[in-house]
Formats: C-alpha cells, sequence, structure tokens
C-alpha cells in the first residue's frame, strides 16, 4: 500500500514530466504518439506552494502548462499495469513553466528551455491517491482569472497508471518522486505581471486548491560567450501560444474560395498579370513536377541548406534536425518550398519524409535540388517539384540549416506565407498581400481569352483581336454583358 500523503519535499529525488499526454493537446500539435515520451527537469526548478517565476532578459515566450503531478510513496521497479496506481501515495497540482526561446538550443531536452530556478510550482495540498480514481481527474487553468485550459484523466492518450508502470521498466521510482502527467489543450504564453493559477480536482469532490505563481521580469539574460542564448522564430511562437491566431501570427490557411479560384486559374495567366504589376523574378525555374495533371496551391514554409561543411553537419545534420522539424511541423494545405542552391548532386528528401508531410495534409513539396527515393516519392502521391532523382542522402551536399525564413529557390525569393501555385507551366510565387486581386485579374483575363480563342476558331484573324482593339473590346463587352454585339 502507498504511504499517506504528507508535504510536499522541496527537492524530490527527481522530477520526470511527459511530453504529450492528452488528445486534445495531440489534436493541436498535429501529431499523436503512440507511447509516451519523457523528460527530465531538475529538482532546484521546484518550488513548493505559490510564488514568483521570472521572465529573462531577451525571452519573450515564457509559457505556462497545467499539470496533473503524481507523488511516488512506495519505490516501483518493474510494477506491472495492475500494480502501478498502488505505488502513487498523492496527486497535486503542477505548472510545468519553459522558455521556448531556448527549446532549439536544447535540441528536445529540455534542459535549458525546462530547467529554470521556479520552472516546476508544485501544491499547494496532496489529494490521498489511495481515496482517488485515477480516471476521474480532472485539471484547470486561469491566467489573470480567466479559465483557459480545463480537461480530464479520461481524455488522456495514455493512463496515469500506464505512464507510472512504463517510467519503472527503465528505472527506480523513489519516495518522493515527482511524476507531471503532461497538460491539455490551452497552454500559452504569459508575460510579466500575469498570474497563473492552477488546480487538480475530482470534480464535486477534494481538490488541491489553487497553486498561484506571478510572473515577474527578471534582471539577468545569457551571455552568449558562455552558451546558446534564447532565439524566438515562428514556428517556436505557434507552438508557445498554441496556435497562430493567438501567437497574433498570419493564418497558413488560405480562404476556400481563394484556394479554388487559385486551382482552376492556369500559372501563365498569374503570371502575366504579376508582370503587370512589377513582378518578373516570381518564377522557381528549372523545376518539374511527378504529378503531372495535379494543381499545387498552397502558402510556403521554408527551409534552407547550406553547403556542406563535415563540421556543421556534425552539429546541425543529426538527430531532430532543421529539415526534420519542418516535416515533422508542415500544416495542411502548406507548400514546403527548400532552398539547395540549385545543386542536384544530392537528394533533399525522401520517401520518409514525403510520407510525412502527406500524412499531416501538406499540399506539395518544392525544392531547387534533387529528390531522393524518386519512384517511392511519387508514391506516396503528394506533388513535389524538383530538379530531378538523385540516390545520394542529403550530407553529400548539404546542411539543413534554418526553416521559416526568406529563402531563394529555383532563382526566386520566397518568404513564408508566400502563395505558391504550379501546373504543367512551373512553379509561380505570389505575395499574399496582393493574390486576391491578381487572381481576380487573371481569372477575368482567363475569360476574355477563351471568347477570342472562340473567334478565332471561328477564323476571325487575329490582327485587332488578339489583344482587342476597340471594336472587338465592344463585342467582347457586350457578350459579357448579355447582348448580342455582332453585326
Amino acid at each position: 500500500m502507498p504511504s499517506s500523503p504528507g508535504p510536499l519535499p522541496q527537492r524530490p529525488g527527481k522530477v520526470l514530466a511527459v511530453h504529450l499526454a492528452y488528445a486534445s493537446r495531440a489534436a493541436q500539435r498535429g501529431r499523436r504518439p503512440a507511447h509516451p515520451s519523457y523528460f527530465l527537469k531538475p529538482t532546484s526548478s521546484v518550488v513548493v506552494g505559490e510564488g514568483t517565476v521570472e521572465r529573462p532578459v531577451g525571452t519573450e515566450l515564457l509559457g505556462f502548462e497545467g499539470e496533473i503531478a503524481l507523488v511516488i510513496g512506495e519505490p516501483a521497479r518493474r510494477v506491472g499495469l495492475e500494480d502501478a496506481w498502488d505505488h502513487v501515495a498523492g496527486v497535486t497540482a503542477a505548472n510545468d513553466l519553459g522558455l521556448y526561446d531556448l527549446r532549439a538550443a536544447d535540441k528536445g531536452s529540455n534542459v535549458r528551455s525546462k530547467g529554470g530556478d521556479g520552472f516546476t510550482p508544485l501544491g499547494p495540498a496532496v489529494l490521498d491517491a489511495r481515496a482517488l480514481d485515477p480516471a476521474g481527474l480532472r485539471v484547470r487553468t486561469w491566467v489573470n482569472g480567466e479559465l483557459v485550459q480545463e480537461d480530464t484523466t479520461e481524455r488522456l492518450l495514455f493512463p496515469l497508471a500506464q505512464i507510472v508502470a512504463d517510467l519503472s521498466q527503465h528505472l527506480t521510482l523513489e519516495t518522493g518522486d515527482v511524476i507531471l502527467t503532461g497538460t491539455p489543450a490551452g497552454a500559452g504564453v504569459v508575460v510579466p505581471g500575469d498570474v497563473v493559477e492552477v488546480e487538480v480536482d475530482v470534480p464535486g469532490g477534494p481538490a488541491t486548491g489553487r497553486l498561484r505563481t506571478t510572473v515577474v521580469q527578471g534582471e539577468h539574460g545569457f551571455d552568449p560567450a558562455l552558451g546558446s542564448v534564447p532565439a524566438a522564430d515562428d514556428v517556436q511562437r505557434e507552438e508557445a501560444w498554441g496556435s497562430r491566431e493567438a501567437a497574433g501570427l498570419p493564418s497558413r490557411e488560405l480562404p476556400a474560395a481563394l484556394r479554388a479560384d487559385l486551382e482552376r486559374v492556369p500559372t501563365a495567366a498569374l503570371s502575366g498579370q504579376l508582370r503587370k504589376r512589377g513582378l518578373n523574378n516570381v518564377t522557381v525555374e528549372g523545376v518539374r513536377t511527378n504529378h503531372p495533371g495535379h494543381k499545387l496551391v498552397g502558402l510556403a514554409r521554408t527551409l534552407r541548406f547550406v553547403p556542406n561543411r563535415e563540421d556543421l553537419f556534425a552539429s546541425h545534420g543529426g538527430g531532430f534536425n532543421a529539415q526534420k522539424r519542418l516535416f515533422d511541423s508542415v500544416g495542411a494545405g502548406e507548400v514546403i518550398v527548400i532552398e539547395a542552391r540549385g545543386e542536384t548532386g544530392s537528394g533533399t528528401l525522401g520517401d520518409i519524409l514525403a510520407i510525412r508531410a502527406h500524412a499531416l495534409g501538406a499540399a506539395g513539396i518544392v525544392t531547387d535540388g534533387g529528390v531522393r527515393d524518386h519512384d517511392a516519392v511519387t508514391a506516396v502521391g503528394i506533388p513535389v517539384y524538383s530538379r530531378g532523382a538523385h540516390p545520394a542522402v542529403l550530407g553529400r551536399k548539404h546542411v539543413p540549416w534554418d526553416t521559416d525564413v526568406t529563402i531563394a529557390c529555383g532563382g526566386t525569393t520566397v518568404q513564408p506565407g508566400d502563395v505558391v501555385v504550379g501546373d504543367a507551366d512551373g512553379v509561380l510565387v505570389v505575395p499574399r498581400a496582393i493574390v486576391e486581386e491578381v487572381v481576380a485579374a487573371a481569372l477575368a483575363q482567363e475569360e476574355e481569352d477563351a471568347w477570342i480563342a472562340g473567334q478565332v476558331a471561328a477564323g476571325h484573324p487575329v490582327d485587332g483581336l488578339f489583344p482587342l482593339n476597340a471594336q472587338w473590346r465592344a463585342r467582347f463587352e457586350a457578350r459579357t454583358a448579355g447582348t448580342d454585339g455582332e453585326d
């Protein structure tokens, strides 16, 4: 039997945390893990009860995550699922705070991003686990008095007992150890002056009381001479706030009506309208599609490769690198655009990454480099525009460097959020700010061109008809207005 829950230890032996655990959070993230995964938080991050947390100088993305914390009673080592809950002494509230500005520096370890002093508030009260149904708990979070998170353990991807049993397969859970069991949807960013409150309860039953943490502005930053410094980009802003809308970023989705118009207007018509507006360098040169007949329409997500240098590939090419991060986070209807400098001496993607992008609903991929596993990529079904096939792996020519920045692809500049359109004639990049007017003008021109083609097919000479002179234009306008207009 577990020991009776007492006050939380100021310094538990270890603090373990689950990455993704709630279905609502997984849906928000766009990925659903098959198994739980974990990270460690330093015990020096623990604060018991009400307190403050500093946002360091030079950071903007201090994220809160209301969670249910389990306090281990009897040590657990290789316990079964049916016995795991017996090793939990108590349940309390937790706030799994973290700096998204430091996530890139950590590359998944969370040591710096989640390990700061005060980044693990716990309390205030501990509920006796023996009196609780682990499937009947609720966690709620308030920011400045507004409820922003609410979910129950019924909607966990992995039951609490499974988390305990799984961890016990790998290490001994000791008395007083704390497990943070993941956060539901609704986590976001707080700034100095904000107050975060987290409570765990049984609806209509016992509750921990609200764990209150006030955010204050710190006086210290990070010395670049000593190590990595904070760096925030739009990917981290979206992750930290929970959505692009909450982060104040432009939507990555095109309105349905606009997408439909883009799908029926040829790139040649768009190119003509862009030229009229002084935009001539908007074609991704030298790429061809692996799916002729399929139209490509979407908003750009960008990926930049730099020329291979062995020391840089060692530091940036392995693990969850920039290439994998982008392919694992691309959204529905988005187009991955890759800067490969026109280098065709290696692949810039293969079938595994193509499968991942397709599964996430990406509209397509454009690269001015090569494609590995070309036939297998084609079989995936996602449109890919490239300079052809090559069997070599990425590291032969490229280092994956960064994402969601302005890049050059096929001789044209591409910015995140640009509209990318491709068909048999090639790939165009349309600035998002003018796409509506360009599409409307292109469709109007297509209607005019179709009428001209009909007149030419009927035997009229092109002189004066293409382009329309005043007489022919009057006939066209009369026809489109519903009057005869013919002699």
